[in-house]
């Protein structure tokens, strides 16, 4: 079976929860699975002083590992339509794995939250997305196929090109279960078809 990597960044514990979301989804379809978190490089003190989650379980991964998966999942939230720079820093930092040809034939896919519904979701997964192309992987979304994304019901998130939540202004809104179960459907997704690449 394949070996996947949920890669996120989270400053406030959403995408944290989305991550070990995903991660279930592709353990469900037999792979095996590891959840583990960029550096924070917002200096310490103002990180605390503005209430961020930094007893995050996840290790801190490292560029050099990343070649070493046959899938790579990788969520953040928005900063301004774009992914933040503590995940665009890391994925910056391989450029020698692009070099080489590293990542080339690997499966991806992106997840973000934001704190509105238009505040920037699917721009935000396509600046994610954009890089893991740049790398030479095959991209894997969340495609309507996973139905509860197209609820007029209920306020969620969700989009074709990856798994999303709304968090609200103040963070005060969690991931709903649709989300969740998106997070999901796309993580199992992403593990059965590098199982068919790789397994």
């Amino acid at each position: 079976m394949s070996k996947v990597l949920v890669l996120y960044y989270s400053s406030y514990g959403h995408l944290e929860t989305m991550a070990n979301a995903v991660a279930e989804g592709a353990r469900s379809a037999g792979a095996t699975v590891d959840v583990k978190r960029v550096p924070e490089t917002v200096p310490q003190d103002i990180a605390k002083g503005a209430h961020f989650k930094l007893d995050q379980a996840a290790p801190i991964a490292t560029v050099a590992e990343l070649e070493h998966y046959d899938a790579i999942i990788v969520g953040a939230p928005t900063r301004f339509g774009r992914m933040p720079a503590q995940m665009a820093s890391f994925l910056d930092a391989a450029g020698g794995l692009w070099a080489r040809g590293a990542l080339n034939g690997k499966v991806g896919g992106a997840f973000t939250s934001t704190a509105t519904q238009h505040g920037g979701q699917e721009v935000t997964l396509f600046s994610i997305i954009t890089n893991l192309l740049h790398f030479g992987m095959t991209i894997v979304g969340l495609p309507y196929s996973y139905q509860a994304q197209m609820t007029l019901d209920e306020i969620a998130g969700g989009s074709p090109y990856g798994a999303t939540t709304i968090a609200g202004g103040q963070g005060q809104r969690q991931p709903s279960v649709i989300e969740l179960d998106g997070a999901r459907f796309q993580g199992k997704l992403i593990a059965e078809t590098a199982n068919k690449l790789f397994g």
